[in-house]
């Protein structure tokens, strides 16, 4: 009977199905030495370097930085990418071309985290480009000077004036300031 004197509740042909919900949360490592690390996100790197999502992903199409893929086709970054992004962002704005930042970053070791030496061997390189890069905008800074508020009224002294495209036979871009 059903509910008489203290019995067991009948369970006839009753399956109980309990199911227990299973909470994972992954965490991506990197390794740089005997360190562990945790992998950032994309939004993490973009949080961390103010570059967006869409530049990085960009940035990593031209081979510039490298990213891990999770199971589900997720990005992941090593921290160490972090650097690598400060140095494709300042050089950029010096004017550094993304094939040139991409060559200069190929010269980096790809299996660990460049040391102090490894980016000392790259600015090596780069050193005499870079002077070049100040000498031409303290020129530019230099020359300007005269022209801010002339008009180009003194065309005469004038160094960028270009008289009915004279240069034009010398190529493309300012001829008389080379980039």
């Amino acid at each position: 009977s059903r509910g008489g004197g203290g019995a067991a509740p009948a369970r006839c042909g009753l399956v109980v199905i309990v199911v227990m919900r299973l909470a994972c949360k992954l965490k991506f490592t990197s390794i740089q030495g005997d360190v562990m690390h945790e992998a950032l996100t994309i939004g993490q790197l973009s949080e961390r370097s103010g570059v967006a999502p869409s530049a990085l992903r960009y940035y990593e199409r031209l081979g510039l930085i490298r990213a891990e893929r999770t199971g589900g086709n997720q990005r992941r970054y090593a921290r160490s990418e972090l650097r690598r992004v400060a140095f494709i962002r300042i050089s950029q704005q010096v004017g550094i071309a993304l094939e040139e930042i991409r060559a200069a970053l190929d010269s980096l070791p790809a299996s660990r985290s460049p040391t102090a030496a490894d980016w000392a061997r790259l600015s090596a390189t780069w050193r005499e480009r870079l002077d070049e890069k100040i000498q031409l905008m303290i020129k530019l800074r230099d020359d300007l000077d005269g022209c801010i508020g002339c008009g180009c009224l003194s065309l005469q002294r004038c160094t960028l004036y270009n008289p009915e495209d004279s240069l034009s036979g010398e190529g493309p871009g300012p001829r008389r300031m080379p980039v």
